[in-house]
């Protein structure tokens, strides 16, 4: 699903620039763009921190009370495909 949205050519939401930003998309209704949005923000503002792909997928696939396992291992993989996608 998500692997589609990350090729939409145009979004109505900018992707955030910093963690700020990627904080203020929660009060947006929540929709396949803004989802699109926010994974976009993550990767950017990773790389512009200097992390690379692996230490992000890390933090992603990192334990935490809010996604199981499986719902992790999915993200990932959504983050690793925007991570190539974008520029």
């Amino acid at each position: 699903m998500l692997s589609i949205v990350l090729s939409l050519p145009a979004m109505n939401y900018p992707i955030p620039a910093n963690p700020q930003e990627i904080a203020a998309l929660r009060q947006k209704p929540v929709n396949e763009e803004l989802i699109v949005a926010a994974i976009a923000g993550v990767v950017q503002v990773a790389r512009d921190k200097g992390q690379s792909l692996e230490d992000l997928m890390a933090e992603v696939l990192a334990d935490d009370a809010l996604l199981d396992r499986s719902q992790r291992r999915w993200l990932s993989e959504i983050v690793a495909q925007a991570w190539e996608r974008l520029p």
